[in-house]
């Protein structure tokens, strides 16, 4: 038994170590991401285009990395679009314990649907998805019923290439940072 937590916190340790400052993403490299998961998104998932149309802002994680061994954490850089455009970098950061092993990576892209949501992006020092504006996660059933006209505010989320093996998978939790990357 003492084998086994010590291999779990060494484990742990090694999936949570940040990643050095060097190994930060450049803003080319994350936009060239952001591109390319939107239009994968959009490709695959007709609705979130539908959304990304009205929406008053995109923010973009195009990968995050799970892993855990009774302690988790994910890790993922992205950013946000208004109007086309990226007016900021964001990542997001989160932990957990239970009963959990493995590793995976997905991304997500939140819409954030009224001012008043992505104000408050804007204005935190930090958003804790789960408190403040509300978000919605659309999966395949809630997409094919999304029109334009049956949003509603706040954020909506759509989960996207999950690859690896991990059981479950979330966002509440999570907490969205903005961060200064070089160019």
């Amino acid at each position: 038994m003492v084998s086994f937590l010590v291999m779990a916190l060494f484990l742990t340790v090694y999936f949570l170590t940040p990643p050095q400052i060097s190994a930060a993403a450049t803003k080319k490299e994350i936009n060239q991401d952001v591109d390319s998961a939107l239009k994968n998104l959009y490709q695959t998932t007709p609705a979130a285009q539908k959304i990304a149309n009205v929406a008053k802002g995109v923010l973009v994680f195009p990968n995050i990395v799970k892993a855990g061994l009774v302690v988790g954490g994910q890790y993922g850089e992205g950013a946000l679009r208004v109007g086309g455009k990226t007016t900021g970098y964001y990542k997001t950061v989160a932990a957990s314990y239970g009963l959990q092993a493995g590793a995976q990576s997905f991304g997500y892209v939140l819409f954030f649907l009224d001012d008043a949501s992505l104000r408050y992006l804007n204005q935190s020092e930090g958003w804790e998805i789960g408190v403040g504006p509300s978000v919605v996660i659309v999966d395949e059933g809630v997409a094919r019923s999304l029109t334009t006209t049956t949003v509603q505010s706040g954020v909506y989320a759509f989960i996207f290439e999950q690859k690896g093996l991990m059981a479950g998978i979330g966002i509440q939790g999570s907490k969205i940072s903005k961060i200064s990357l070089n160019e």
